[in-house]
């Protein structure tokens, strides 16, 4: 009898100990745990070792609530100018209400990308070709605000959004090549026509200098001759005397 006894006792005791083992849960530090008991909202469990009812009594759903990237697939999206592009780009979102973002929605990362490309193929398509290639920080920061308004009620923020990739037509790429290297020219060709001017400028500087100093221009030639009789080929160098030519002139 008492043999008996000790056997169910240890049976109760293994029983016992199974039921408590199935009922433990680990949440992580980066998680938190919802916890449904029978189907309803009961608490929030924090990170740690955690016991629930088993036998689904108690239903535990751990939520990742550090900061998430998420790539938003590529749109494509008419411009205000009617060119098409295709635009992605790439959120980054926290859960900071986990109970929201389990009870208010099947799928919070699923709902938050979806919401987020219909916000940008909207927002992209309110500014010209010229203005998505130059204000990209500027339309990041609109579609992030119309992504965090309607995903807060998810318990979830929106930290920041940033436009990747702008895909051009192939025929529109060639026209900005065109018109970039038309730009490269006339820069070039400005750049080219001051040089040609300062350059002018000095020689008439230096031409109204000799003028106006006796005896410079002589130096001068005589420089040049200097110059002329280094080389070894053969020269015939015929001097005129200056004040030949005023009494002829």
């Amino acid at each position: 009898m008492e043999e008996a006894t000790a056997s169910l006792l240890i049976f109760i005791a293994i029983v016992l100990i199974c039921i408590i083992v199935s009922g433990i849960r680990i949440v992580n530090q980066y998680e938190r745990g919802i916890v449904l008991r029978l189907g309803k909202y009961h608490h929030t469990s924090n990170p740690g070792l955690r016991l629930i009812l088993p036998f689904n009594i108690d239903r535990l759903i751990k939520v990742d609530v550090r900061t998430t990237p998420m790539d938003i697939p590529k749109q494509e999206v008419i411009t205000r100018d009617n060119v098409t592009v295709n635009v992605d780009a790439i959120v980054y979102f926290r859960v900071l209400n986990a109970e929201k973002a389990v009870l208010e929605t099947t799928n919070y990362t699923y709902a938050t990308s979806t919401f987020a490309q219909t916000a940008l193929r909207d927002v992209t398509g309110n500014f010209d070709l010229d203005e998505i290639l130059s204000k990209r920080d500027e339309i990041s920061v609109k579609i992030r605000e119309i992504v965090d308004a309607q995903t807060d009620k998810w318990g979830i923020d929106i930290e920041s959004v940033k436009l990747q990739n702008i895909e051009l037509p192939a025929d529109m790429k060639r026209a900005m090549a065109k018109q970039a290297e038309a730009e490269r020219e006339r820069r070039a060709a400005i750049i080219s026509a001051e040089g040609e001017k300062s350059a002018a400028t000095a020689v008439a500087e230096a031409a109204g200098l000799l003028a106006r100093t006796p005896g410079a221009l002589n130096i001068r030639t005589l420089q040049t001759l200097e110059k002329i009789s280094s080389d070894p080929s053969q020269k015939t160098v015929v001097m005129m005397p200056t004040d030949l030519f005023k009494k002829m002139i």
